[in-house]
């Protein structure tokens, strides 16, 4: 159970950009979780339901509080998750459980300031400096997850018409809008960068690592790191930070919740609410800024 853990810990760092006091409370819960099982010989991977509320009474024989007891219920459910996500599960043992009631921290927001720091040409002339600059032109211009960028393949790039093809959570399909600095910054990336890092064998993938095949989630991490570094920016980033970017700049600036939510690929307009937190907090200081009674 150990090295499945440790991908999902992996997984919460790259998808989620998870701090490290966050990831450090997922991993003590999941391996008191871990230990719990092994001393009953349990394989996590084939679970009955009654297993996962067993260990929640224990929890509470063991006089955690509730709010203790709710957040491993949440790490459970959410490693249960990705386990029958990647494939190692076949069914959620936490399906029919009651959720806790719902936590949520803003995310981290980059300031325009910081995003055209992060998007200044670096390494420009070489195959991966074309190819990081259209990677990070287009997260930031379309709010795509890392998981939807690394998976693009050239057919879902139509540069003529400005929109890009998005397979999203579910396998649903959109379209999302490019805008002109991605644009460029895709075209050149395919006529200087991808045909000098394209192998032997054609790939059908649009951003290409080191050996010709596509790129990873956890190689675009490491990408984002070193230019966030180079940026000099002391937030903590992730490549959801970018997604985020996008859609509170846009709120910031007109755009409606709903469209946000369609480019986003939220099922749910709940999901994009969050945003909407934020940018009151943007009118908030502009009107303590400029109002004379403010």
């Amino acid at each position: 159970m150990d090295s499945l853990v440790d991908r999902f810990l992996e997984h919460l760092v790259v998808e989620h950009g998870l701090a490290q006091n966050s990831l450090e409370a997922y991993r003590r819960d999941l391996a008191r979780y871990s230990a719990y099982l092994k001393g009953r010989r349990k394989r996590v991977t084939a679970l009955d339901r009654a297993e996962v509320p067993r260990y929640l009474l224990a929890l509470r024989e063991a006089e955690l509080s509730p709010r203790s007891v709710a957040r491993h219920l949440s790490a459970i459910r959410q490693f249960h998750r990705f386990l029958v996500r990647e494939g190692h599960a076949a069914d959620d043992p936490t399906a029919h459980l009651e959720s806790p009631r719902p936590w949520r921290r803003l995310p981290t927001v980059l300031s325009s300031d910081e995003v055209d720091r992060l998007l200044v040409p670096r390494e420009a002339k070489t195959p991966q400096g074309f190819r990081d600059r259209a990677m990070l032109e287009l997260l930031y211009a379309s709010g795509l997850r890392v998981s939807e960028l690394v998976g693009l393949r050239l057919a879902d790039l139509n540069l003529a018409v400005g929109i890009v093809r998005v397979l999203g959570k579910g396998d649903k399909e959109r379209l999302v809008p490019l805008g002109d600095a991605a644009a460029e910054n895709l075209r050149a990336y395919l006529t200087h960068g991808r045909p000098r890092m394209e192998k032997r064998r054609p790939s059908p993938h649009l951003f290409l690592g080191r050996h010709g095949r596509g790129l990873t989630r956890q190689m675009f991490w490491q990408i984002l790191k070193r230019y966030v570094r180079a940026a000099g920016i002391t937030k903590s980033v992730s490549p959801h930070t970018l997604r985020h970017s996008f859609a509170t700049h846009l709120l910031e600036r007109g755009a409606d919740l709903r469209s946000v939510q369609l480019m986003l690929g939220h099922a749910d307009i709940g999901t994009t609410q969050i945003y909407t937190h934020l940018s009151r907090a943007h009118l908030k200081a502009i009107y303590d800024k400029y109002h004379p009674r403010a």
